[in-house]
């Protein structure tokens, strides 16, 4: 078992399932998962700490950990960019396919643009159950601001960071409940004084990914010992 992850054990069937390895964001395990089983995907799966996409340099850590121990030909990672931590990052001796994308939640709405669109428009920022399940939410940030602070002042830097928002997107990929994480953010919404609005969601985005082919405008493909560049995102 590595720092940071961890492999889905089943998908050691055959050898030819480790040409092929996928690194992902933990906040997607449930739409890879509903992925995988679409495409009939098995190749072993490796999670990076959702909690650490709020913090660049932990994340580029962690990934180039991942790297360093690859074995596989291939490496599939279903990952945003997240605040350049990708940028600088060198590959190993394996090919790697990665989505053109800002963050997680962009790929499952479908774009880095349709996101920007529809926050734009609704004023929203976006989390899913997954999201909602990692280290660092709105929840546990406000809890910590109260135990350092107090409930009047921690109240106040919330309503200070989340000023600019009116929505609560939730994104519905089908992947988990949505009614569960709508009761999960009433709290949350009351205390921001939001409202929550449903998005559809896809997985098809991470289908696309697993499967291939890979076009340009949707996807970054680095041939073995190259870095990720700011350029591979445009």
């Amino acid at each position: 078992m590595m720092h940071g992850g961890y492999f889905n054990s089943k998908a050691y069937m055959t050898d030819d399932l480790m040409d092929t390895l996928i690194i992902s964001c933990k906040t997607l395990e449930d739409e890879l998962e509903l992925a995988m089983k679409n495409t009939g995907t098995e190749y072993p799966v490796e999670y990076i700490d959702s909690g650490l996409h709020e913090r660049p340099k932990k994340l580029a850590e962690a990934v180039t950990e991942h790297f360093e121990n690859v074995s596989a030909k291939r490496v599939i990672m279903p990952l945003g960019q997240c605040g350049n931590s990708l940028i600088g990052i060198r590959t190993g001796a394996f090919e790697l396919i990665m989505p053109k994308v800002d963050d997680c939640l962009s790929l499952l709405i479908g774009s880095t643009e349709e996101k920007a669109r529809i926050g734009a428009e609704d004023h929203a920022f976006f989390m899913t159950e997954g999201w909602l399940r990692g280290e660092s939410t709105i929840m546990s940030q406000y809890a910590r601001s109260v135990e350092k602070y107090g409930e009047d002042t921690a109240l106040a830097i919330m309503e200070m960071m989340y000023e600019h928002y009116t929505t609560i997107g939730l994104i519905d990929a089908e992947a988990a409940p949505i009614d569960r994480l709508y009761e999960e953010t009433a709290h949350m919404a009351e205390l921001l004084g939001l409202t929550r609005k449903i998005y559809p969601g896809t997985v098809k985005y991470i289908e696309d990914l697993l499967t291939g082919p890979w076009d340009s405008e949707r996807f970054i493909v680095k041939g073995p010992f190259e870095t990720i560049t700011a350029d591979d995102y445009r």
